[in-house]
């Protein structure tokens, strides 16, 4: 496991003396790689997981007479959870920076859009900055502790990766559209066929135990994006926030969210990998030196 954290080696190294033994073909081989996809994606995604656990059981068991406000709560949970994060090795601190920074641009992002009506917090507590609680920059720095733990969960590497300044300016027009579109021309579509054209050829390399799987790279954003679409109805169905149409009461989120969190996941993929450069697997580089030299 790459980059593993000293507990995440101790994890590792019982499962491979555990799994030593398990036949390498057949439906039980086939179920036994199934189980360590699904529980190291559960692995990667703890932070997330319990930050929606804590905002799900605030909205059904929290007093609504506590002198604590709800929403400061919820940000001193959220503290809590990250400082557990790293207390128990589940994180690194190189990795608490890429994780800040995506809290920061969170956070800002928030804060314009709460401003200019996007969606809306509920008006109460001390920890916050204007209208936005400081728990909602966790809900994005969630995002970031995922991408920077599969990264190294799954040994992730890939072919055809677009070149990385190319990728960042990309990832710098998304950012700045979520601000622009509100009073000048909207450019997600374009900036969706850009995301296409960059990314289209790369496919991903995920370890999972004996077995390899290599997946169009599109594929898993357009998935990642479907998981968050999920988790922010969740989110807003337990009164985190709210959309304008959510006023007078819940319904599902739009679709067209689903675009958004597309692109957010460019402007994630784009961070980790200036920390974690992205890997061309091995095999790839020896076809890549063969045929230069026989050409």
């Amino acid at each position: 496991m790459q980059r593993a954290t000293s507990l995440e080696r101790r994890v590792d190294a019982i499962a491979h003396r555990v799994l030593l033994g398990a036949p390498a073909n057949g439906i039980r081989a086939g179920l036994i790689e199934c189980a360590v996809f699904v529980l190291k994606q559960a692995w990667a995604c703890i932070f997330g997981a319990a930050l929606l656990v804590v905002i799900v059981a605030a909205s059904l068991w929290y007093p609504a007479d506590a002198v604590l406000a709800q929403n400061d709560a919820l940000t001193i949970a959220a503290v809590l959870i990250q400082l557990a994060m790293l207390a128990f090795r589940l994180e690194s601190g190189r990795e608490l920076w890429v994780i800040v920074l995506f809290h920061l641009t969170g956070t800002v992002m928030e804060l314009f859009k709460t401003d200019v009506g996007s969606w809306a917090y509920a008006a109460d507590g001390f920890l916050r900055i204007g209208g936005v609680p400081l728990f909602s920059g966790f809900m994005y720095a969630a995002v970031g502790s995922y991408m920077v733990r599969v990264y190294r969960l799954f040994d992730l590497e890939f072919s055809r990766y677009p070149r990385r300044w190319m990728t960042a300016i990309l990832a710098v027009a998304i950012y700045l559209n979520f601000f622009t579109h509100h009073w000048w021309w909207d450019a997600r579509w374009v900036l969706l066929v850009g995301v296409v054209l960059l990314w289209l050829p790369t496919v991903m390399h995920a370890r999972v135990w004996r077995r390899t799987l290599r997946v169009p790279l599109l594929a898993v954003f357009a998935g990642v994006a479907v998981f968050i679409y999920l988790a922010e109805n969740i989110g807003t169905w337990a009164g985190a926030w709210a959309y304008p149409d959510q006023a007078d009461g819940w319904q599902p989120v739009s679709p067209s969210k689903l675009a958004s969190w597309f692109l957010l996941m460019i402007i994630s993929v784009v961070l980790v990998a200036w920390v974690y450069p992205p890997q061309v697997p091995a095999a790839v580089v020896r076809r890549a030196q063969a045929a230069r030299a026989l050409s």
